[in-house]
């Protein structure tokens, strides 16, 4: 297994109640992994609890924990954003605070991180939302992998490991839910291997989804299209293959 340094990092939005349970799991998991590593969590304007927990956190692991704050909820994509900005280590994971997703099968994921492969992508083994999320997330999922050929089957799967060398070729720009649409389809684009594995994927206990409100689905939809024309319309103008936008 590589023992390449890791950055792992949540991003979180009034997770509270389960961020501080995945970090210490996290910093429990790592140091099996690496011998270089670190934990950051990226606080998106949360109003609850949030802050109190990752401030007992950082404090009881000062060499290894850092937190970045937003003042103002600036969207997934806007702390994914942050996520990938501040992570300094050559090997980048990231799954989500409200733990839906368990950190520990990270393991899983580098298992397959090979020297040809810049990024491996988690997809759910079975989903465990309500059957309108399921619906919708079925539904967006087919629809994104068409219109903009992405091979990968589960583009919503918030569970991944990332070359950083990649991510810092990357220019993204969504600050939704859209952002993994664009992450996703800018990191087959580049010369790298892409793996995929199945992992867990547990209900939501605590806390109110980002993208399933009328607003957020509003700039996602927007996004979407501006997106489409970047990634897909201006590259069949211009007979070239769009990396960094």
């Amino acid at each position: 297994m590589s023992r390449e340094s890791i950055s792992a990092f949540f991003p979180a939005f009034n997770d509270g109640k389960t961020i501080g349970g995945l970090v210490e799991t996290t910093l429990a998991l790592l140091p099996r992994l690496t011998d270089d590593y670190e934990v950051i969590v990226i606080n998106d304007g949360s109003s609850d609890e949030t802050a109190a927990v990752l401030e007992r956190v950082r404090a009881a692991n000062p060499d290894h924990v850092r937190i970045v704050t937003h003042a103002q909820n600036r969207g997934y994509g806007g702390a994914l954003r942050s996520g990938f900005a501040a992570a300094t280590k050559d090997l980048v994971f990231y799954t989500d605070g409200d733990a839906q997703y368990d950190p520990s099968e990270l393991e899983l994921l580098l298992r397959r991180m090979g020297p040809n492969v810049g990024f491996v992508n988690g997809f759910k083994k079975s989903r465990n939302d309500p059957w309108h999320r399921v619906a919708i997330g079925w539904l967006y999922n087919r629809f994104a992998r068409f219109i903009f050929g992405i091979h990968l089957r589960d583009i919503d799967c918030d569970f991944r490991l990332i070359r950083r060398s990649l991510l810092e070729e990357l220019s993204l720009r969504s600050t939704s839910g859209t952002i993994c649409v664009e992450l996703v389809k800018k990191l087959e684009l580049c010369p790298y291997l892409v793996e995929e594995v199945g992992v867990s994927h547990y209900p939501r206990l605590h806390g109110r989804s980002q993208f399933f409100r009328v607003q957020s689905l509003a700039v996602t939809f927007f996004q979407l299209v501006r997106l489409y024309v970047t990634l897909v319309i201006l590259p069949q103008m211009t007979g070239r293959d769009v990396r960094v936008v």
